[in-house]
């Protein structure tokens, strides 16, 4: 059953947090999510408030996580945890976030344009080829397996440095 006092803080609060008051929407979110701590949605929100509003990342990673395992295919509850890794400077467990919710959702456009925006890809073998040609895809392709038998340390930053 719906509580509908609880939805109503809930609305209030994504408002505001929104407009870019995290301070003013903790609060509700928070009551939202004491009232009705079954809905993944508020948990998530006041998970992403906490963090913004608080500075606590911690706690807001484990409650938006606590969200995720509770709402598989909720597409938002995803893209809020990986806000959160984001927020903390850690874009790979952001991209294995939202790669796990377009496992579950592959077709939600939302997901994969955040996750496109986090993908690192590294230049065409040959530039002077497109990215497409038949020649680059091949090479592109023994490359990556070349740098996968390659020590994680060395073509790490090599990946990075073209982002």
């Amino acid at each position: 059953m719906l509580d509908l006092d609880a939805f109503r803080e809930f609305r209030e609060g994504l408002a505001l947090l929104r407009d870019g008051d995290a301070g003013a929407a903790i609060e509700l979110l928070r009551h939202a999510a004491e009232r009705d701590p079954e809905n993944s949605y508020y948990i998530s929100y006041y998970g992403l408030s906490v963090g913004l509003a608080e500075g606590m990342w911690a706690e807001a990673e484990r409650l938006c996580h606590r969200a995720v395992c509770r709402g598989r295919r909720q597409a938002q509850l995803y893209l809020n945890l990986a806000e959160v890794y984001l927020a903390t400077g850690r874009k790979q467990a952001a991209a294995d976030t939202l790669a796990q919710g377009l496992h579950y959702i592959p077709h939600d456009t939302r997901l994969q344009m955040q996750f496109g925006q986090l993908m690192m890809r590294r230049p065409p073998v040959l530039t002077f080829l497109p990215r497409t040609n038949a020649i680059n895809r091949q090479l592109g392709v023994w490359r990556h397996v070349f740098l996968q038998h390659l020590p994680r340390r060395k073509w790490v930053a090599t990946a990075e440095s073209h982002v």
